[in-house]
């Protein structure tokens, strides 16, 4: 790429993007060409793939953008040119960028997610691709205001929690993801072949009522349990979220949790009216391992 450019080409396309208070502030920054040499030669090294080189003239502009007044000489002294570069290129769709983007900024996400379903992993890249890369109308994509200060793939990661967090607040898909239905027989049923049997009727029951009381349940008290349940929040951690005391997290989780059994027992007691027995072995049951129920009802 340098051996494309005039001597003083880099510094001086700057200066123009720049207004005269920022000229001024680089008057005495020497070694200014060498620098911004340097930050563009870097993106030619670290990423995979050559780069296409950008117009010296569209790089020039995307950097000035980001340099802000009274801490221009300091900010470009200690930019992340390299990722400020590809995160340019980014912007504009250069194929070879978003290759790089995708092999050595987003392969490293899923690990940067913590304890989320692979599903949710998938969902999270794909709203991260359409969210970054993808400009509408006059309004350049999301990753043209990354500005250098600090890793890309950190600012990256960033971004990928809170979709993360908007995903994990949203409205349940209402997919259970349970035991095997022989294993849930296992549990229920008593050696009388009848009686499994009816013990098989009734789980299917309890999927229905799930799904049922789980879509009714407030969006506080949903996200609260899948927070808890599935995405094995600590109390702790639930309390800083929402800024109250442990206590009352606690308290707040136990009352959901016996919002949803009562959801559920309301479903089921018209159904199994005739068989008290089956009822009261299915909200045992559902009681016992709310955790696993809930587990693909909240995801």
């Amino acid at each position: 790429m340098s051996e494309q450019r005039t001597t003083g080409s880099l510094a001086a396309l700057l200066r123009e993007h720049l207004p005269r208070e920022q000229r001024a502030e680089l008057d005495a920054e020497e070694g200014l060409e060498a620098l911004l040499n340097q930050h563009v030669d870097a993106a030619r090294t670290r990423w995979t793939g050559p780069l296409t080189p950008l117009p010296e003239e569209a790089f020039s502009r995307h950097l000035a953008r980001h340099l802000p007044l009274g801490r221009t000489a300091e900010v470009l002294r200690i930019l992340h040119g390299a990722d400020l570069y590809l995160a340019c290129a980014c912007s504009r769709g250069e194929p070879s960028a978003l290759r790089a983007f995708e092999q050595d900024i987003l392969r490293y996400i899923p690990a940067r997610l913590g304890r989320v379903s692979p599903s949710m992993v998938d969902e999270v890249l794909q709203v991260l691709r359409e969210r970054l890369l993808v400009g509408s109308g006059d309004t350049p994509p999301r990753i043209a205001s990354y500005g250098g200060r600090g890793p890309l793939l950190t600012w990256v990661g960033i971004v990928a929690a809170r979709i993360a967090g908007e995903l994990v607040g949203r409205d349940a898909r209402h997919e259970l993801v349970a035991e095997p239905p022989e294993e849930l027989a296992r549990l229920l049923a008593p050696s009388d072949p009848e009686y499994a049997l009816l013990r098989e009727d009734a789980r299917q029951l309890l999927v229905e009522s799930l799904k049922k009381a789980v879509a009714v349940l407030p969006e506080q008290e949903r996200t609260l349990l899948r927070l808890h349940h599935f995405h094995g929040f600590t109390m702790d951690r639930l309390t800083l979220m929402y800024g109250s005391s442990r206590s009352g997290i606690a308290r707040r989780i136990a009352e959901a949790r016996e919002q949803l059994l009562e959801r559920v027992r309301m479903e089921l007691t018209p159904r199994l009216k005739q068989d008290r027995l089956a009822l009261e072995s299915l909200l045992g049951l559902l009681s016992s391992r709310l955790d696993l129920s809930l587990q693909g009802l909240l995801d």
